[in-house]
């Protein structure tokens, strides 16, 4: 998981709470900023989520090719059956 994901949600749960207390004291500069801040932590969340994913396809490819390096190996070292 990326600490960008982590940041993220605290970011997120955090500007909910105080756009929230806003809401209750009727102060609209701290839900403007508790909204910005959930925004802020809703983008850090996603860019997260997108580091994750390119590095699961990028460890993906790897173990990919190193299967097919290891096939191809066991291929061309093998006995070859004559008919």
């Amino acid at each position: 998981m990326d600490k960008d994901r982590i940041k993220g949600a605290v970011d997120d749960v955090a500007g909910r709470a105080k756009r929230q207390v806003g809401e209750w004291t009727g102060d609209t500069n701290t839900q403007v900023e508790g909204a910005a801040q959930q925004v802020k932590g809703k983008a850090e969340k996603a860019w997260g989520n997108i580091k994750d994913a390119a590095r699961d396809a990028t460890d993906k490819a790897g173990r990919d090719r190193e299967v097919n390096d290891a096939d191809r190996t066991a291929a061309d070292g093998a006995p070859k059956s004559r008919p």
